[in-house]
């Protein structure tokens, strides 16, 4: 089942059996090669101040209430052990991306490809801006002089939302912030190890309930769609696209949001049969996911998911896009060396 939250699911065109290129390749070529400065290292390592310390253990991993999309390859159910690890408490933020595209030059590879997919809701561009709509789901349109900086389009800026998660950042993007940051991305099991805060077989990070009922209304514990996809958000939990990255409750570990607000990369490659060959291994250590894959792994969840046609801001819930690929509802977190 394609997922319509990423944008990269229904744009890459097949070249050969098993690759596929990524969004970008609908909207043009790229216009130039990266910055060639050399990266930097921070002064002070970003998000070390709000790390939070898992312990180790052994989990569950996998959905199970098997309810996942067959596809996702979220089953069977299989027992992880994760060594102790240090995690950001939120994903990299606007404001914490600037800092290292200040220091290093970066430049990503929307701002080189020259083009982004924007929710439509979202757009903020001239007309002459808006090149296409993306194959198979519409509501992404491919906009010129969209990226990290320029998060809606050209006529929008990254300082207005300083505390926002960072979008359109590839797996590459991702890369190179945490060499420059001495930092990793997260395992898909330390992920989800970590997104679980020490509560076992969960549906979501504070329960097994979408909302919290107090006095006959719903409280809200993540940003996902509200009203009639793609064409009307209430916007009942108050955003439309990205909120702040310290924006509802924490889960038990203290990690923010990994339900909804943003996808994650994770550094495993993603291949749905992988959690069949873990079984087969008993409890597994530190697993480091498959040495290939149609893509890599992103967790969590965006502003655009909803239970009537993309469920996937469960905890266990996964799905995987070229590491190329960016798209205004993608981010990341990181973990310490």
């Amino acid at each position: 089942m394609a997922d319509c939250c990423s944008p990269g699911a229904g744009a890459r065109e097949h070249s050969t059996p098993g690759l596929t290129l990524p969004l970008r390749a609908v909207g043009g070529h790229p216009t130039s090669g990266p910055a060639g400065t050399t990266p930097t290292t921070p002064t002070t390592q970003n998000n070390q101040a709000s790390d939070v310390q898992i312990p180790g253990g052994t989990f569950t991993m996998g959905d199970p209430f098997n309810e996942g999309y067959e596809g996702d390859g979220e089953s069977p159910l299989h027992e992880v052990a994760v060594s102790p690890f240090r995690i950001s408490a939120t994903t990299v933020t606007n404001q914490e991306f600037a800092e290292f595209v200040n220091a290093t030059g970066h430049r990503t590879e929307s701002e080189i490809f020259g083009t982004s997919a924007v929710f439509h809701l979202a757009v903020k561009a001239e007309p002459h801006e808006i090149l296409n709509r993306v194959n198979n789901v519409p509501w992404w349109l491919n906009v010129r002089g969209a990226d990290w900086a320029h998060p809606a389009g050209p006529l929008s800026n990254w300082e207005n939302t300083p505390d926002h998660p960072v979008t359109h950042v590839s797996h590459n993007d991702a890369l190179a912030y945490c060499e420059w940051a001495s930092r990793r991305l997260p395992t898909e099991a330390e992920w989800e190890y970590a997104a679980r805060g020490g509560v076992p077989r969960l549906r979501y990070p504070w329960g097994n309930e979408l909302h919290n009922n107090t006095s006959g209304t719903a409280a809200h514990n993540c940003n996902i769609w509200q009203g009639d996809f793609p064409s009307r958000n209430t916007e009942d939990d108050g955003y439309l696209t990205t909120a702040p990255a310290k924006s509802f409750s924490p889960n038990g570990y203290g990690l923010y949001q990994t339900s909804g607000n943003v996808w994650e990369w994770c550094s495993d490659w993603f291949l749905p049969k992988y959690y069949k060959t873990c079984l087969a291994q008993g409890t597994v250590e530190d697993p480091q996911g498959p040495t290939i894959g149609r893509g890599r792994v992103m967790r969590g969840g965006s502003y655009l998911c909803h239970d009537s046609y993309c469920n996937r801001y469960r905890l266990a819930a996964r799905s995987s896009n070229t590491p190329d690929s960016a798209s205004g509802n993608l981010g990341f977190r990181t973990v310490a060396l």
